[in-house]
């Protein structure tokens, strides 16, 4: 319990210190909140990013690129992929290190699906090498996730 309640603990502070978003351009369009070219970033701070989109009542198209925690966006119910995204998944790591912090895949685990999420427990959130998807085959792995009509 003690050694549990530690590993929180360090998982947290890891997290507060992580640098806040990557150098995503979030743009409202209207009926739409565009998200282009996410590279992730604080994986606190892109789960209180999902909430806000997710509350916002508009669809939220994912352009470009997203990797890392920015692939937490893709499972929300008024998301969807361009066709021509790219999706990027590696282990979550403390910044210009390959140290992979406890309990943190888990908070982005919890938030895929399908095969996605299977791949995800299955290896991609150990490894420090990218994995990416094209947003179709992402499709295939969580027929769930739409792609932007």
């Amino acid at each position: 319990m003690i050694r549990t309640s530690l590993r929180l603990t360090i998982a947290a502070l890891l997290i507060a210190a992580a640098p806040t978003l990557g150098l995503a351009e979030i743009r409202d369009r209207g009926r739409f909140i565009d998200v282009n070219n996410h590279r992730g970033g604080n994986v606190i701070q892109t789960v209180q990013l999902r909430e806000r989109l997710a509350r916002s009542g508009k669809t939220v198209r994912i352009r470009g690129y997203c990797r890392s925690a920015c692939t937490i966006l893709t499972t929300m119910p008024n998301a969807c992929l361009f066709p021509d995204s790219r999706i990027g998944f590696h282990a979550p790591r403390i910044p210009n290190t390959r140290i992979i912090p406890p309990l943190v895949d888990e908070i982005m685990g919890a938030f895929y699906r399908g095969g996605i999420r299977d791949r995800w427990f299955g290896g991609w959130n150990r490894s420090l090498d990218m994995t990416v998807l094209s947003a179709r085959e992402y499709v295939r792995l969580d027929p769930k996730t739409r792609l932007c009509g």
